[in-house]
């Protein structure tokens, strides 16, 4: 059941079960109790400084990836082809004058 948002009033959640229908302060208790057992049990992981490098390089690359296929796909749009979308191909000439 849920109350209109849009003049201000919460949001009713349709049930009372569930993690994700917990007071968000909550979660984080629980999920800080489940961390400290795991460490408490050794089968938590810690990076180790050569992890945390790959993990850093393989998310820097997925980033240059999607950034440069949201270009070809911007640059292939039919939107492209109009001038109002220039990408300032000529500023160069602005700042030779």
């Amino acid at each position: 059941m849920q109350s209109d948002n849009q003049s201000g009033n919460q949001v009713k959640r349709s049930s009372s079960r569930g993690f994700a229908s917990m007071d968000p302060q909550r979660q984080r208790e629980i999920a800080s109790e489940g961390g400290r057992a795991a460490h408490e049990r050794g089968t938590a992981h810690e990076f180790t400084s050569e992890e945390a490098r790959e993990a850093g390089r393989k998310g820097g690359q997925a980033r240059a990836e999607n950034r440069s296929a949201r270009q070809r796909a911007s640059a292939q749009s039919p939107m492209s082809s109009d001038s109002s979308g220039d990408t300032g191909s000529n500023q160069s000439n602005v700042s030779d004058r």
